[in-house]
Protein backbone atom coordinates (compact mmCIF):
# COMPACT_ATOMS: atom_id res chain seq x y z
CA UNK A 1 0.00 0.00 0.00
CA UNK A 2 2.45 2.12 0.96
CA UNK A 3 4.27 2.59 -2.95
CA UNK A 4 1.13 2.55 -4.04
CA UNK A 5 0.78 5.45 -2.49
CA UNK A 6 3.96 7.06 -3.20
CA UNK A 7 3.10 6.31 -6.80
CA UNK A 8 -0.03 8.38 -6.26
CA UNK A 9 2.26 11.05 -4.75
CA UNK A 10 4.90 11.12 -7.67
CA UNK A 11 1.51 11.61 -10.21
CA UNK A 12 0.22 13.99 -8.11
CA UNK A 13 3.68 15.89 -7.29
CA UNK A 14 3.34 15.39 -3.88
CA UNK A 15 6.48 13.69 -3.01
CA UNK A 16 8.21 16.04 -0.76
CA UNK A 17 9.55 13.51 1.63
CA UNK A 18 12.00 13.99 4.26
CA UNK A 19 14.57 11.39 5.49
CA UNK A 20 15.12 9.56 8.99
CA UNK A 21 18.30 10.97 10.62
CA UNK A 22 18.77 7.31 11.50
CA UNK A 23 18.98 6.16 8.06
CA UNK A 24 21.13 9.52 7.19
CA UNK A 25 24.08 8.77 10.04
CA UNK A 26 23.81 4.90 8.76
CA UNK A 27 24.35 5.78 5.01
CA UNK A 28 26.92 8.98 5.50
CA UNK A 29 29.29 7.31 8.14
CA UNK A 30 31.04 5.58 4.95
CA UNK A 31 31.81 8.94 3.25
CA UNK A 32 33.29 10.71 5.93
CA UNK A 33 36.76 11.68 4.42
CA UNK A 34 35.21 12.75 1.11
CA UNK A 35 33.82 15.76 3.29
CA UNK A 36 36.72 17.44 4.79
CA UNK A 37 37.16 21.20 3.23
CA UNK A 38 34.29 20.56 1.25
CA UNK A 39 30.97 23.14 0.06
CA UNK A 40 27.81 20.27 0.83
CA UNK A 41 24.90 21.58 -0.59
CA UNK A 42 21.50 20.25 0.22
CA UNK A 43 19.39 21.51 -2.43
CA UNK A 44 15.69 19.96 -1.55
CA UNK A 45 15.80 20.90 2.00
CA UNK A 46 13.89 22.64 4.16
CA UNK A 47 16.05 23.47 7.07
CA UNK A 48 12.92 23.60 9.18
CA UNK A 49 12.45 19.85 9.04
CA UNK A 50 14.99 18.56 6.75
CA UNK A 51 17.28 15.83 8.51
CA UNK A 52 20.25 16.35 6.19
CA UNK A 53 20.43 19.98 7.57
CA UNK A 54 20.48 18.85 10.53
CA UNK A 55 23.06 16.07 10.24
CA UNK A 56 25.76 18.21 8.76
CA UNK A 57 25.17 21.62 10.40
CA UNK A 58 25.61 18.98 13.78
CA UNK A 59 28.57 17.52 12.39
CA UNK A 60 29.94 20.48 10.40
CA UNK A 61 33.25 20.88 12.72
CA UNK A 62 33.87 16.79 12.75
CA UNK A 63 33.53 16.56 9.08
CA UNK A 64 35.88 20.08 8.41
CA UNK A 65 33.46 21.34 5.79
CA UNK A 66 34.05 24.69 4.21
CA UNK A 67 30.84 25.58 3.71
CA UNK A 68 26.81 24.43 4.20
CA UNK A 69 24.04 25.66 1.96
CA UNK A 70 20.57 24.70 1.99
CA UNK A 71 18.06 26.21 -0.23
CA UNK A 72 14.20 25.01 0.10
CA UNK A 73 11.11 26.02 -2.21
CA UNK A 74 8.15 28.15 -2.47
CA UNK A 75 5.55 26.65 -0.51
CA UNK A 76 7.09 24.13 1.51
CA UNK A 77 4.77 22.04 3.38
CA UNK A 78 6.58 21.79 6.79
CA UNK A 79 8.22 25.34 7.46
CA UNK A 80 8.22 26.72 11.03
CA UNK A 81 7.37 23.03 12.42
CA UNK A 82 10.47 22.91 14.13
CA UNK A 83 13.91 25.25 13.95
CA UNK A 84 11.46 28.69 14.27
CA UNK A 85 13.16 31.34 12.39
CA UNK A 86 12.14 34.61 12.58
CA UNK A 87 11.43 36.05 9.03
CA UNK A 88 10.51 39.79 10.30
CA UNK A 89 8.01 41.24 7.47
CA UNK A 90 7.93 37.52 5.96
CA UNK A 91 6.50 36.21 9.53
CA UNK A 92 2.70 36.58 8.14
CA UNK A 93 2.89 33.57 5.04
CA UNK A 94 6.18 31.90 6.01
CA UNK A 95 4.73 28.97 3.70
CA UNK A 96 5.30 31.04 0.85
CA UNK A 97 9.01 31.95 1.55
CA UNK A 98 11.83 30.23 -0.73
CA UNK A 99 14.91 31.03 1.30
CA UNK A 100 18.57 29.40 1.27
CA UNK A 101 20.59 29.07 4.69
CA UNK A 102 24.57 29.57 4.33
CA UNK A 103 26.46 28.13 7.20
CA UNK A 104 30.57 29.02 7.47
CA UNK A 105 31.14 27.71 10.62
CA UNK A 106 29.24 26.35 14.11
CA UNK A 107 30.45 27.36 17.63
CA UNK A 108 29.30 26.88 20.92
CA UNK A 109 26.85 30.07 20.78
CA UNK A 110 24.29 29.57 23.92
CA UNK A 111 27.73 28.69 25.94
CA UNK A 112 26.07 25.14 27.27
CA UNK A 113 29.51 23.63 26.54
CA UNK A 114 27.99 21.43 23.60
CA UNK A 115 26.97 22.21 20.24
CA UNK A 116 23.33 20.75 19.63
CA UNK A 117 20.86 21.57 17.70
CA UNK A 118 19.78 24.59 19.67
CA UNK A 119 23.64 26.18 18.86
CA UNK A 120 21.98 25.56 15.24
CA UNK A 121 19.03 27.50 15.92
CA UNK A 122 20.66 30.26 17.59
CA UNK A 123 22.81 30.95 14.59
CA UNK A 124 20.08 31.11 12.01
CA UNK A 125 18.12 33.62 14.47
CA UNK A 126 20.71 35.63 15.21
CA UNK A 127 23.07 35.88 12.61
CA UNK A 128 21.00 37.50 9.47
CA UNK A 129 23.83 37.19 6.96
CA UNK A 130 23.47 33.46 6.87
CA UNK A 131 19.76 33.51 5.62
CA UNK A 132 18.53 35.16 2.48
CA UNK A 133 15.51 35.29 0.35
CA UNK A 134 15.16 33.33 -3.22
CA UNK A 135 12.90 33.85 -6.15
CA UNK A 136 11.45 29.88 -6.16
CA UNK A 137 14.29 27.39 -4.70
CA UNK A 138 13.59 25.39 -7.07
CA UNK A 139 16.88 23.31 -7.94
CA UNK A 140 16.47 24.21 -11.84
CA UNK A 141 16.11 28.30 -11.04
CA UNK A 142 19.34 29.96 -12.08
CA UNK A 143 19.18 30.93 -8.52
CA UNK A 144 19.79 27.51 -7.16
CA UNK A 145 21.93 26.55 -10.28
CA UNK A 146 24.51 28.60 -9.34
CA UNK A 147 24.80 27.77 -5.37
CA UNK A 148 25.22 24.34 -7.36
CA UNK A 149 28.07 25.53 -9.41
CA UNK A 150 30.33 26.60 -5.89
CA UNK A 151 29.06 23.17 -4.36
CA UNK A 152 31.59 20.22 -4.32
CA UNK A 153 28.97 17.41 -2.83
CA UNK A 154 25.90 17.42 -3.24
CA UNK A 155 23.51 15.28 -0.75
CA UNK A 156 19.77 15.45 -0.36
CA UNK A 157 16.51 13.75 -1.34
CA UNK A 158 15.23 14.75 -4.10
CA UNK A 159 11.52 14.62 -5.50
CA UNK A 160 11.61 10.96 -7.03
CA UNK A 161 9.21 12.52 -9.73
CA UNK A 162 11.98 14.92 -11.05
CA UNK A 163 14.91 12.13 -10.44
CA UNK A 164 16.02 12.02 -14.00
CA UNK A 165 15.97 15.68 -14.74
CA UNK A 166 17.19 15.98 -11.01
CA UNK A 167 20.81 13.69 -11.57
CA UNK A 168 21.43 15.08 -15.59
CA UNK A 169 21.84 17.99 -13.83
CA UNK A 170 24.10 16.90 -11.24
CA UNK A 171 25.87 14.82 -14.15
CA UNK A 172 26.09 18.13 -16.63
CA UNK A 173 27.74 19.91 -13.82
CA UNK A 174 30.48 17.28 -13.04
CA UNK A 175 29.59 17.49 -9.08
CA UNK A 176 29.95 14.59 -6.73
CA UNK A 177 26.30 13.34 -4.88
CA UNK A 178 24.59 11.26 -2.75
CA UNK A 179 21.05 11.14 -2.66
CA UNK A 180 18.19 9.06 -2.31
CA UNK A 181 16.54 7.45 -5.07
CA UNK A 182 13.88 4.28 -5.59
CA UNK A 183 15.40 1.29 -7.68
CA UNK A 184 13.29 1.60 -10.37
CA UNK A 185 15.22 4.60 -11.54
CA UNK A 186 18.01 1.64 -12.60
CA UNK A 187 15.11 0.89 -15.63
CA UNK A 188 15.56 4.64 -16.72
CA UNK A 189 17.02 4.80 -20.05
CA UNK A 190 18.31 7.86 -19.62
CA UNK A 191 19.82 6.56 -15.86
CA UNK A 192 21.48 3.10 -16.84
CA UNK A 193 23.92 4.08 -19.41
CA UNK A 194 25.75 6.06 -16.94
CA UNK A 195 25.24 3.17 -14.29
CA UNK A 196 26.95 0.94 -16.85
CA UNK A 197 29.66 3.83 -17.93
CA UNK A 198 30.63 4.16 -14.04
CA UNK A 199 29.08 7.93 -13.81
CA UNK A 200 26.66 6.27 -11.15
CA UNK A 201 26.66 3.54 -8.84
CA UNK A 202 24.50 2.74 -5.42
CA UNK A 203 25.51 3.42 -2.07
CA UNK A 204 25.40 0.90 1.30
CA UNK A 205 21.25 0.86 1.23
CA UNK A 206 18.74 1.05 3.30
CA UNK A 207 18.04 -0.99 5.63
CA UNK A 208 15.78 -4.41 3.96
CA UNK A 209 16.40 -2.11 1.37
CA UNK A 210 13.02 -0.12 2.88
CA UNK A 211 13.03 3.38 4.40
CA UNK A 212 10.57 5.63 6.37
CA UNK A 213 9.77 9.15 5.44
CA UNK A 214 8.08 12.05 6.72
CA UNK A 215 5.09 13.09 5.18
CA UNK A 216 3.56 16.36 5.28
CA UNK A 217 0.55 15.30 2.99
CA UNK A 218 -2.88 13.65 4.68
CA UNK A 219 -3.68 11.72 2.00
CA UNK A 220 0.20 10.26 1.40
CA UNK A 221 1.38 9.25 5.12
CA UNK A 222 0.81 5.81 6.59
CA UNK A 223 0.15 5.33 10.44
CA UNK A 224 -0.76 1.98 12.34
CA UNK A 225 2.35 0.04 12.59
CA UNK A 226 4.10 3.00 11.16
CA UNK A 227 5.45 6.13 12.68
CA UNK A 228 2.89 8.87 12.08
CA UNK A 229 2.89 10.72 9.26
CA UNK A 230 5.63 8.32 7.90
CA UNK A 231 5.29 6.58 4.50
CA UNK A 232 7.12 3.76 4.03
CA UNK A 233 8.61 2.76 0.90
CA UNK A 234 10.26 -0.07 -0.01
CA UNK A 235 13.29 -0.68 -2.93
CA UNK A 236 14.47 2.93 -1.64
CA UNK A 237 18.22 3.08 -2.20
CA UNK A 238 21.01 5.58 -2.34
CA UNK A 239 22.58 6.68 -5.69
CA UNK A 240 26.41 8.45 -5.61
CA UNK A 241 29.60 8.86 -7.20
CA UNK A 242 31.72 8.84 -3.98
CA UNK A 243 33.84 5.80 -4.12
CA UNK A 244 33.41 3.56 -0.79
CA UNK A 245 34.57 0.54 0.57
CA UNK A 246 31.24 -2.05 -0.16
CA UNK A 247 32.24 -1.00 -4.13
CA UNK A 248 35.40 -2.71 -3.90
CA UNK A 249 34.55 -6.02 -2.70
CA UNK A 250 35.21 -9.01 -4.08
CA UNK A 251 32.19 -10.91 -4.65
CA UNK A 252 32.53 -14.58 -3.62
CA UNK A 253 31.58 -16.83 -6.50
CA UNK A 254 31.06 -20.74 -5.90
CA UNK A 255 28.97 -21.91 -8.71
CA UNK A 256 30.67 -23.50 -11.66
CA UNK A 257 29.01 -23.78 -15.35
CA UNK A 258 27.43 -26.27 -16.83
CA UNK A 259 24.86 -26.38 -19.79
CA UNK A 260 22.22 -27.83 -17.96
CA UNK A 261 21.69 -25.43 -14.76
CA UNK A 262 22.37 -21.94 -17.00
CA UNK A 263 20.19 -21.84 -20.23
CA UNK A 264 21.40 -19.98 -23.22
CA UNK A 265 19.20 -16.98 -24.57
CA UNK A 266 17.08 -17.91 -27.49
CA UNK A 267 17.34 -14.12 -28.61
CA UNK A 268 20.82 -13.39 -27.56
CA UNK A 269 24.44 -14.60 -26.49
CA UNK A 270 23.94 -14.54 -23.56
CA UNK A 271 23.50 -17.41 -20.08
CA UNK A 272 21.00 -17.06 -17.89
CA UNK A 273 21.95 -16.64 -14.30
CA UNK A 274 18.56 -16.39 -11.43
CA UNK A 275 20.08 -15.26 -9.15
CA UNK A 276 23.46 -13.21 -7.91
CA UNK A 277 24.48 -15.80 -5.55
CA UNK A 278 24.42 -18.33 -8.59
CA UNK A 279 27.10 -16.54 -10.98
CA UNK A 280 28.97 -19.31 -12.26
CA UNK A 281 33.06 -18.35 -11.21
CA UNK A 282 34.06 -20.35 -14.56
CA UNK A 283 32.28 -18.34 -17.34
CA UNK A 284 34.43 -16.24 -19.34
CA UNK A 285 31.73 -14.48 -21.57
CA UNK A 286 28.47 -12.89 -21.32
CA UNK A 287 25.92 -13.16 -18.36
CA UNK A 288 22.12 -11.78 -17.73
CA UNK A 289 21.45 -11.73 -13.89
CA UNK A 290 18.67 -9.62 -11.51
CA UNK A 291 19.21 -5.84 -11.30
CA UNK A 292 19.74 -6.77 -7.72
CA UNK A 293 23.51 -7.59 -8.62
CA UNK A 294 24.09 -4.13 -8.57
CA UNK A 295 24.12 -4.07 -4.90
CA UNK A 296 27.13 -6.61 -5.11
CA UNK A 297 28.94 -4.93 -8.22
CA UNK A 298 32.38 -4.36 -8.11
CA UNK A 299 33.98 -2.65 -11.10
CA UNK A 300 37.06 -4.42 -10.31
CA UNK A 301 35.53 -7.63 -10.89
CA UNK A 302 32.72 -7.74 -13.18
CA UNK A 303 32.00 -5.44 -16.63
CA UNK A 304 28.80 -4.45 -16.99
CA UNK A 305 27.45 -4.26 -20.59
CA UNK A 306 23.99 -3.99 -20.84
CA UNK A 307 20.22 -3.46 -19.77
CA UNK A 308 18.11 -5.82 -21.47
CA UNK A 309 14.88 -3.97 -21.70
CA UNK A 310 12.96 -2.14 -23.89
CA UNK A 311 14.78 0.60 -26.06
CA UNK A 312 18.27 -0.20 -24.10
CA UNK A 313 17.49 -3.81 -24.75
CA UNK A 314 17.16 -3.31 -28.58
CA UNK A 315 20.57 -1.11 -28.42
CA UNK A 316 22.12 -4.07 -26.97
CA UNK A 317 21.51 -6.23 -30.10
CA UNK A 318 18.36 -8.71 -29.11
CA UNK A 319 16.54 -10.43 -31.98
CA UNK A 320 13.25 -9.73 -32.21
CA UNK A 321 11.15 -13.07 -31.22
CA UNK A 322 9.09 -14.90 -33.45
CA UNK A 323 5.34 -13.41 -32.97
CA UNK A 324 4.42 -17.56 -33.09
CA UNK A 325 5.97 -17.46 -28.89
CA UNK A 326 3.69 -14.65 -28.13
CA UNK A 327 0.95 -17.22 -28.43
CA UNK A 328 3.19 -19.83 -26.26
CA UNK A 329 3.95 -16.56 -23.61
CA UNK A 330 2.10 -13.41 -24.13
CA UNK A 331 4.28 -11.73 -21.65
CA UNK A 332 6.92 -11.44 -24.13
CA UNK A 333 8.21 -8.10 -24.82
CA UNK A 334 10.99 -7.07 -28.00
CA UNK A 335 14.27 -6.13 -26.17
CA UNK A 336 13.96 -8.70 -23.46
CA UNK A 337 15.77 -11.64 -23.36
CA UNK A 338 14.28 -15.34 -23.24
CA UNK A 339 15.00 -18.96 -23.60
CA UNK A 340 13.38 -21.45 -24.52
CA UNK A 341 12.17 -24.76 -21.53
CA UNK A 342 10.30 -27.94 -22.86
CA UNK A 343 9.47 -25.89 -25.79
CA UNK A 344 8.16 -22.75 -23.94
CA UNK A 345 9.13 -19.65 -24.03
CA UNK A 346 10.63 -18.25 -20.55
CA UNK A 347 10.93 -14.59 -19.93
CA UNK A 348 12.75 -13.85 -16.84
CA UNK A 349 11.95 -10.35 -15.26
CA UNK A 350 14.70 -7.66 -16.28
CA UNK A 351 18.17 -8.43 -16.60
CA UNK A 352 21.69 -7.06 -16.78
CA UNK A 353 23.76 -8.04 -19.19
CA UNK A 354 27.70 -8.87 -17.30
CA UNK A 355 30.71 -10.41 -17.79
CA UNK A 356 33.19 -11.55 -15.36
CA UNK A 357 36.83 -9.91 -16.11
CA UNK A 358 38.75 -12.76 -14.18
CA UNK A 359 36.66 -16.56 -14.51
CA UNK A 360 38.36 -19.05 -13.30
CA UNK A 361 38.94 -21.34 -15.55
CA UNK A 362 40.44 -24.77 -15.24
CA UNK A 363 41.10 -24.65 -11.66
Amino acid sequence: MANKNLNAAKAAKKDEFYTEMTDIERELQHYWPHFRGMVVFCNCDDPYESNFFKYFALHFNHLGLKKLICTCYNGSHVQGNELMIDFGDFMDEPKKIAFKVEITEVKDLNGDGALDLADVRYLLQNDKNVISILKTGDFRDPECIELLKEADIVVTNPPFSLFREYIAQLIKYEKKFLIVGHQNAIHYKEIFPWIRDGKIWLGYGFKGSAAHFYSPYEDIATSGNHKRDMIRVSGVNWFTNLDHNKRHEELDLVCHYSTEEYPIYANYDAIEVSKTSDIPCDYPDKMGVPTTFLDKYNPDQFEIIGLAEGDLGKELGLKPYDRELKKLNKSLRDGQVFYMKNGIPQKPYSRIIIRNKHPKINE
